[in-house]
């Protein structure tokens, strides 16, 4: 492949070192991925890891009587199969594709010896493993202190981040997973953003009207995980 850091759009990538970038390059395998596509199976082996170029994945906790809920939010400023970055070859939570997109894959075997190669390498994407923590924490901030709105309003702000343009192919389905509530809760809340003209929506699809006050909807819900991002990996989460 003709990869190099300044071309993939992957930004974890782009962040890494040239000397590091160079020791993945020959593993990098350009995919496609489908929607509802499992890319780590709970509690099964993590075979690969992916960067995404484009699309949307989440991190999904599963209860024992299979009660759901999105845990983590990964789109092209990081990877996927993160297990592995702490020598851990397996987890009970389940990552599959949620808006389709594209990616590079690696075999987990070869990052593992890329990290113990690379101080640098295996620096960054610890550093990556951090900004997902610190996003699982404040999803759970968000559920336990603030209103559906707000978080809302914050979901639809990370999505806006990771995707191309306005249109966010969401669905109410989607939506309930990511906040932990009913598809009735999500339509209603929808409803009250679509009634002062912030969001359009339409079957599988949210329309962005107004970014800016959709963020003072989410307030302080939403910032600090992608400000950690900024700090620790040096490129702003977004484009």
């Amino acid at each position: 492949m003709t990869a190099s850091p300044s071309t993939v759009r992957n930004r974890l990538l782009r962040a890494m070192a040239p000397d590091d970038f160079a020791r993945l390059k020959p593993h990098l395998e350009p995919v496609t991925l489908g929607v509802k596509q499992v890319l780590v199976e709970a509690n099964e082996p993590i075979e690969y890891v992916h960067f995404l170029e484009a699309g949307l994945a989440s991190v999904v906790a599963i209860s024992p009587d299979n009660e759901r809920l999105e845990v983590g939010h990964i789109g092209r400023e990081g990877m996927t199969g993160e297990p592995i970055l702490l020598t851990v070859d397996h987890t009970p939570h389940q990552t599959f594709i949620q808006v389709a997109g594209s990616g590079l894959r690696m075999r987990a075997e070869d990052l593992s010896a890329a990290m113990e190669a690379s101080p640098s390498l295996k620096a960054i994407l610890l550093r990556w493993v951090q900004v997902l923590m610190i996003q699982t924490a404040q999803s759970a901030l968000a559920n336990g202190r603030y209103a559906i709105q707000e978080r809302l309003a914050r979901w639809l702000l990370m999505c806006h981040d990771r995707l191309d343009g306005d249109d966010l192919p969401l669905t109410h389905e989607f939506l309930s997973l990511m906040l932990g509530v009913r598809r009735s809760g999500v339509t209603e809340a929808l409803h009250v953003l679509e009634g002062v003209k912030i969001v359009r929506t339409s079957r599988g699809r949210i329309h962005l009207l107004d970014r800016a006050r959709l963020a003072e909807i989410a307030g302080d819900c939403y910032g600090l995980p992608e400000a950690e991002y900024a700090r620790l990996i040096g490129l702003p989460l977004n484009n």
